[in-house]
């Protein structure tokens, strides 16, 4: 039975497709031909990328009367020709270039890419990727940078304890963390030449200095001058890391309060902090028109599993894919973190957990929270409340446990109506 379908051909009459390089990129322009109806114009050309020659592209383009610019996100070079031609007016559209990739057996040049991807995206072929507007993007730097400090300053971290151990400096077996109050004060003792390791467990502090004999133990190694050279140059390395990230945290601040109220109700859920908040927002921005629904921003996300179906038969173990690697990263630190709490998403962690795996549960939690995130942005008075840790005990057990009697007692030949007490 044939079924009518929901969709519409249509024609972008005047569009332009950008096949970006670092230096050089080559423009197709396919508008109508207004002497012969139903024929298409084609024009390519190639420009240098510094911006006397895009803005002189743009005017061109402007003059053809061209509506529509798609690219392809190549390296990081789509980015200037994307905020220029967004400046001028023109409605940009950044593709991924495996929605386009050549069909086998065609050459492959700039050329013959331009041309492909404007017969594409004037097919209306292609969807455009998300792109946030420039308060977002700024915020979005900022974030990324701040996670990049955090990461190099935990490898300087990394590659100090290991000089420790190679000097056979056992501290870290005795000590949680070495950059504490303590052990920041017993590194710089031996930078400074103390090697006594009386005199340096003796500079433990608090909780610590009930292992003052295995700091003793621990500091018994032969340390030379050569590792508190290095050792120096590592510590100073953590600390600058350390200041920078402060200022950029300020700078964030700055930037995030516009988006203070939304970052405030994000911070209601369990698990995201002031800093995952700003995150999120960096990453997904504001408006949630852009997602349709939250299943929308779950799939963008990467965190729906994919469904691959061949003869009838599922393929695949439903993983998710790979997807925004900033946001997956603080939304499976966020769903840990909830894990610990005493509320739904900490229960729901917990049941996954135990029948799935932990990576499962982190996935399941991840996009709980993503859930919630798409509601409170989509609607500015909504807020956070937790269903509690008892909801599946109240609400899905007492259903799951009726529909096993019912299955069972029919199972025996019994026809089953249910009436509620009173």
């Amino acid at each position: 039975m044939l079924e009518e379908t929901k969709d519409h051909e249509e024609i972008i009459e005047r569009v332009a497709a950008l096949d970006i390089g670092k230096a050089f990129l080559v423009c197709c322009a396919r508008v109508p031909d207004e002497d012969r109806p139903g024929r298409r114009l084609q024009e390519v050309q190639t420009y240098p990328t510094m911006t006397r020659s895009l803005l002189a592209m743009a005017d061109h383009l402007r003059t053809l009367g061209v509506t529509r610019v798609v690219m392809e996100a190549t390296s990081d070079y789509w980015k200037p020709v994307f905020y220029l031609l967004e400046a001028a007016g023109f409605e940009t559209w950044l593709v991924n270039a495996r929605d386009v990739k050549h069909l086998p057996g065609r050459p492959k040049t700039d050329r013959l890419d331009a041309v492909w991807l404007a017969k594409v995206a004037e097919r209306q072929m292609l969807r455009a990727s998300f792109v946030p507007p420039p308060q977002i993007r700024r915020l979005r730097d900022l974030t990324r940078y701040r996670i990049d400090l955090v990461s190099a300053r935990t490898a300087e971290k990394q590659r100090a304890e290991k000089l420790l151990e190679d000097a056979q400096i056992k501290l870290s077996v005795v000590a949680s963390d070495i950059f504490g109050a303590s052990g920041r004060a017993m590194m710089a003792a031996l930078i400074t030449g103390e090697h006594n390791p009386a005199v340096l467990a003796q500079m433990a502090r608090t909780s610590l200095r009930k292992k003052i004999p295995l700091l003793q133990e621990a500091f018994t190694g032969h340390f030379t001058d050569h590792h508190a050279f290095l050792l120096g140059k590592m510590l100073a390395r953590v600390d600058q890391i350390t200041i920078d990230i402060a200022e950029v945290d300020a700078k964030i601040q700055e930037l995030i309060a516009p988006f203070g109220q939304a970052a405030a109700r994000l911070d209601e859920i369990p698990g995201i902090g002031p800093t995952a908040a700003a995150v999120i927002l960096a990453e997904i921005g504001t408006d949630m028109s852009r997602f349709p629904t939250p299943g929308h921003l779950a799939s963008w996300a990467r965190f729906a599993p994919g469904v691959k179906e061949s003869a009838g038969r599922k393929k695949g173990h439903g993983g998710t894919g790979h997807g925004n690697p900033y946001l997956a990263r603080i939304l499976g630190e966020a769903a840990v973190i909830a894990g610990r709490t005493n509320t739904f998403l900490g229960e729901r962690y917990g049941r996954i957990a135990r029948r799935r795996g932990k990576k499962r549960a982190i996935v399941a939690v991840g996009r709980s929270i993503l859930t919630i995130v798409w509601h409170l942005l989509s609607d500015p008075d909504a807020h956070f409340i937790d269903l509690g840790p008892d909801h599946y005990s109240r609400r899905i057990d007492p259903d799951r446990k009726m529909r096993n009697h019912i299955r069972e007692l029919e199972a025996l030949g019994y026809h089953v109506t249910l009436e509620p007490t009173a």
